[in-house]
């Protein structure tokens, strides 16, 4: 299965307002059954280790919803760490619904942006993350994405993401047909899948972004997970 290069309804412009909060709805739900919540979990708990502070900052780049930084502030809630997250959204409808999420969450800011020109300083936050966004870039706008993201980020950089296998097209193209009659969420699931990088063409774009030593994991179901520790 060849990398597809079409774009996603989600990323054309002037879809129907309630037509992109109804698939915002399926993907939380798609997020927290297909692993997304614990993959991201792994990995952030990955970053934290040996981290004798409380206390840490991230910056969560194409937060949709923000289910999963509402996720994030749970966890570390329960395990007594003070956690500030910050989320960068470019959609304004989108926006609107990040901020109808996470209103019993103080510690999450949402912030209407670009991913490619984030509005932060250099350094301004201990972890950047990116979930469920890179497969709607081709290579090379990856590659500049992770430089940019990298300047943001004291420590490490964390990314979860889909990776592409028929096994994975077929499966997410019959769940969604089960699940939802939303013709977005029908659409643009498979199509992620077809967007998304093998496991060793997420490596690929890692070496070439050359932006610290990296490790990148396999996840359940057809997801991985990559640790991009900094050298500032």
């Amino acid at each position: 299965m060849n990398r597809s290069t079409e774009l996603e309804m989600m990323d054309l412009p002037g879809q129907p307002r309630e037509l992109l909060l109804d698939d915002l709805r399926n993907l939380r739900s798609l997020n927290r059954y297909l692993g997304c919540y614990r993959n991201v979990l792994r990995a952030l708990t990955g970053a934290l280790r040996g981290q004798s502070k409380r206390e840490f900052t991230l910056l969560d780049v194409g937060t949709g919803n923000a289910d999963i930084p509402a996720t994030i502030v749970s966890w570390a809630r329960r395990r007594k760490l003070s956690a500030r997250l910050s989320c960068l959204e470019r959609d304004a409808v989108t926006v609107g619904a990040a901020a109808d999420q996470t209103r019993a969450h103080p510690e999450i800011k949402i912030v209407r942006g670009d991913a490619l020109r984030p509005p932060f300083r250099r350094a301004s936050f201990d972890f950047v993350l990116a979930s469920q966004l890179l497969h709607h870039f081709p290579d090379e706008q990856i590659v500049d994405l992770l430089r940019t993201w990298a300047a943001l980020a004291r420590r490490a950089v964390i990314i979860s993401d889909l990776v592409r296998h028929p096994l994975a097209y077929h499966g997410i193209r019959l769940l969604t047909k089960v699940f939802t009659h939303n013709i977005m969420t029908r659409t643009d699931a498979p199509l992620s899948v077809r967007r998304a990088l093998t496991i060793e063409e997420w490596r690929a774009v890692l070496r070439e972004a050359d932006i610290g030593r990296f490790t990148v994991e396999r996840a359940l179901p057809f997801r991985m997970r990559a640790l991009i520790w900094l050298e500032n």
